[in-house]
Order: structure tokens, then C-alpha cells, then sequence
């Protein structure tokens, strides 16, 4: 949660969202990163979770990351709750809820549905406390 911390604080520098994202692989090693780059680029889908999960099949050679856990500072949105699921992760561990849109367990549980043919466990709560900080900073500031 460090590392998607401290890609958290690359987004805030670039005027977006603090959130970041890591994806390790099945050993525990960082694979891939990212941060929300909406801002910087225009494109609405690039929160930090999708970009980490295309950086990381990029690397693999392959969409499936089977064994990998995704970790994010903040709740996936309904997005990328999809972009997990598609992408097979076997594990999400999120720092803050997200209340408003959250896609794993706040507002949606999407990761979970029981209808779709993958269901990563969840694990919420990791630092959540300076997870948020970052978030409530950021939005006090604007």
C-alpha cells in the first residue's frame, strides 16, 4: 500500500485525484503501477487501476493476471471493478471506501457479484486512515 501511496502523491502533483495503484505479481513483487491520469491526459479511463492492470498485462504478455493482487489507495469505481473482473485478478486490497462509487462493497459490490464468472477476494482497510487523508486533503484544497 506504500507504493500506491506514493503513486497517489504523483497524481495530486499532476492536479488530479490521489489515487494510486499497484499490481503484484503471484510471488509479491510490484509488477506494474499507476495513477490516476485523467487530468494529465484527457482520458476519462485512465484511473489508476486500469492503467497499473494494462502496465501489468503489458509486462506479462497476456490480459489474464491470474495470481496477481491488485492494490489501490482508494474503493475501485463501477469502471474499474469491471476492468478487475476481465482482467482475473485473484485479489483486491483498497485502503478508503468510497462511499459515493465504490464497486467493492460501499455503494456497489461488483468484484463479488455472484452472476459474473470471477470473483476476486477483497480485502479493505489497509491504511485506510491515510488513505483518506490524502484524498480529504486534496479536495480541501480545491
Amino acid at each position: 500500500m506504500r507504493l500506491a501511496l506514493t503513486e497517489a502523491g504523483r497524481a495530486a502533483l499532476s492536479g488530479d485525484v490521489p489515487v494510486g495503484a499497484v499490481v503484484l505479481g503471484p510471488d509479491g513483487t510490484p509488477l506494474a503501477a499507476g495513477h490516476n491520469e485523467r487530468e494529465m491526459t484527457g482520458d476519462p479511463t485512465a484511473h489508476a487501476e486500469v492503467l497499473a492492470i494494462r502496465r501489468a498485462a503489458e509486462r506479462l504478455g497476456g490480459w489474464r493476471l491470474s495470481g496477481c493482487t491488485l492494490v489501490v489507495t482508494l474503493e475501485p469505481c463501477t469502471m474499474c471493478a469491471g476492468a478487475i473482473t476481465q482482467s482475473r485478478v485473484d485479489r483486491v486490497v483498497y485502503g478508503a471506501r468510497d462511499e459515493k462509487a465504490g464497486a467493492a462493497g460501499s455503494l456497489w459490490d461488483v468484484v463479488r457479484d455472484r452472476r459474473l464468472n470471477h470473483r476476486p477476494e477483497v480485502i479493505q482497510g489497509v491504511l485506510e486512515e491515510e488513505c483518506a487523508r490524502s484524498l480529504t486533503a486534496f479536495f480541501r484544497d480545491r
